[in-house]
């Protein structure tokens, strides 16, 4: 007897939720006019929107997440990632990101437009589980290169590190949403250089030989 196929499993609420969106957000450049108008197309009750989600914003936010999720996982899956140093994970992290947001840059750039505008110099709220979770991350980084002596122990303000670098990331998401190169060639530029310069200035330089020369002068 001729074995038939095993049917497809059918998607779960979410994801059909989570696509519809998207796909709703591609062909309009806006989010759905309602919740409603959403879940009607797609053939669901209302509250099965709200069993998943509070509000459009909430799966942007999600959508962000899972960009720096992939990232990251993405860039630790090479085989030199444990042999890099702070400044290469960091690079590596920017530059796999860059690379997801090239992949999907129809909604990234709509969705950064969007909340940068309605937010001029903040912290757009789209990315808040996003900031976490890189703030999180370049802790981890910043803690290593401080083992290796890469990035100098500065007990008064190492703490306000990861702080500092979420600036250079939404400085480095401005730059993408607005360049307009070949491939984004100019933000691949801006990323090398905004990171070998926090990295100068987070590493030791002549200020701590100076603190270090005084306090033994002190100590004597």
């Amino acid at each position: 007897m001729e074995q038939q196929p095993t049917p497809e499993p059918t998607a779960l609420p979410k994801s059909r939720i989570k696509q519809a969106y998207l796909d709703y957000v591609l062909r309009k450049g806006t989010p759905p006019s309602s919740v409603f108008n959403l879940t009607r197309k797609l053939k669901l009750p209302e509250q099965e929107f709200y069993r998943h989600y509070a509000s459009f914003d909430a799966i942007d936010r999600e959508i962000w997440a899972d960009f720096g999720r992939e990232a990251r996982a993405t860039a630790a899956r090479e085989p030199v990632w444990e042999q890099y140093g702070s400044r290469e994970k960091l690079l590596g992290f920017y530059y796999t990101l860059l690379e997801i947001l090239k992949r999907n840059r129809s909604y990234a750039l709509q969705s950064l437009r969007r909340s940068l505008h309605r937010m001029p110099g903040l912290s757009p709220r789209v990315l808040d589980d996003f900031r976490q979770e890189f703030e999180h991350f370049v802790g981890e980084i910043l803690r290593d290169g401080r083992r290796t002596e890469e990035v100098a122990t500065r007990p008064l303000v190492q703490d306000q590190y990861p702080r500092a670098f979420w600036q250079q990331m939404l400085f480095v998401l401005g730059f993408f949403a607005k360049d307009d190169t070949l491939d984004f060639e100019r933000t691949d530029a801006a990323v090398e250089k905004a990171v070998t310069l926090s990295f100068d200035l987070v590493g030791r330089n002549t200020l701590d030989s100076a603190v270090d020369f005084v306090r033994f002068l002190v100590g004597r």
